[in-house]
């Protein structure tokens, strides 16, 4: 269902772009790992690249326990992640009227942690998230690790997504200009997988990694 935009999620800019279906913005977030988190301290304004996830209406960050941007969350500080996938670079036969075929989202809140007894569940699904049954083949954390890690959970309540998809939008007085005009698509692939070490047995989402 489409969620009704706040005073800060409010798109004003090409407002057709916009997006607030939860579907869109579940579709965005899964298919990221990263996120740059964006938070305010004494020293100024920071957005920081991390790993991401999502369980049912949350977006989940991990680190280590002696993070600045996880303590400044933790503490209930607001923040804002942001997620963007470039699809593809939009040209058109005017310099003015290149873009970008993308697709983001801008989450907005403040976040929970995670209760130690949730940890190891909530971990596990980063590890398959990575690759589907991760998690039941590599070593699970240890008490010490998992103390020495905080994890936190962003809601999904206050968010925009924005798209762009199509070819260039020139002028009509432009339209016969002598220029090639479309897109070069972008997207990001697989490579082979490259082993370390030695191993029993190649798991399925290895060999079919590509």
């Amino acid at each position: 269902m489409p969620t009704a935009p706040t005073a800060r999620t409010r798109i004003r800019r090409q407002a057709e772009r916009a997006d607030f279906d939860r579907a869109t913005l579940y579709a965005i977030v899964d298919a990221a790992h990263l996120c740059h988190l964006a938070f305010a301290d004494d020293a100024g304004v920071h957005c920081l690249p991390m790993a991401c996830w999502r369980i049912d209406d949350q977006l989940y960050l991990h680190g280590s326990n002696g993070s600045r941007m996880l303590k400044r969350a933790d503490a209930g500080a607001q923040v804002c992640a942001t997620i963007t996938h470039l699809d593809g670079l939009v040209l058109a036969r005017s310099a003015f009227n290149h873009s970008m075929n993308y697709r983001a989202a801008a989450i907005y809140g403040v976040c929970e942690r995670v209760a130690d007894a949730a940890k190891p569940a909530v971990l596990d699904a980063l590890m398959d998230k990575l690759a589907p049954g991760r998690s039941r083949q590599a070593r699970p954390g240890n008490a010490q690790e998992l103390a020495a890690t905080t994890v936190l959970r962003l809601p999904l309540h206050e968010f925009a997504c924005k798209v762009r998809r199509g070819g260039p939008e020139d002028d009509a007085e432009d339209l016969a200009l002598p220029v090639w005009a479309g897109v070069l698509p972008l997207r990001l692939a697989p490579q082979p997988p490259q082993p370390d070490g030695a191993y029993a047995e190649t798991p399925d989402y290895v060999t079919g990694w590509r």
